[in-house]
């Protein structure tokens, strides 16, 4: 078994393996087809009740 190294402590080659791991993985989602789901909450310029004034 490995000795534990803290990250602060590690070699700049190292550092940058474990970043390089944890930053490229999506799971299988395409950023690209993704939709934001902001219908909900969409900004309305038109006054609810025009009439009214």
């Amino acid at each position: 078994m490995d000795k534990f190294i803290p990250y602060e402590k590690l070699s700049k080659k190292n550092k940058r393996k474990i970043d390089i791991s944890k930053r490229n993985d999506w799971s299988g989602i395409n950023p690209v087809t993704r939709v934001a789901d902001t219908d909900a909450k969409k900004y309305v310029r038109k006054p609810k009740y025009p009439d009214r004034y």
